[in-house]
């Protein structure tokens, strides 16, 4: 991962989101410390899906794990008026 100030980052603002889509940039301040991350579309996609897909593993998982009697598909249906 790239590093660079703030203050770097302004001034080849276009060079450090370039390197992004090769690997992220890291954006830190004085004081602050780490302010943000720059990475390429695509990573942040990638990104955004693996968090939705724990999600939904954990999600599934705690479906499975209940105790509350099931309905099966043909109850439902009758149920909905399908």
């Amino acid at each position: 991962m790239t590093s660079v100030t703030l203050s770097q980052f302004r001034k080849q603002q276009s060079d450090y989101i370039a390197a992004a889509q090769r690997e992220p940039v890291e954006i830190t301040s004085r004081g602050a410390g780490r302010r943000a991350v720059v990475v390429s579309p695509e990573f942040f996609d990638r990104a955004v899906q693996a968090l939705e897909d724990q999600l939904d593993i954990g999600a599934a998982a705690t479906a499975r794990a209940e105790t509350e009697p099931r309905v099966s598909h043909a109850e439902l249906m009758v149920e909905l008026g399908l």
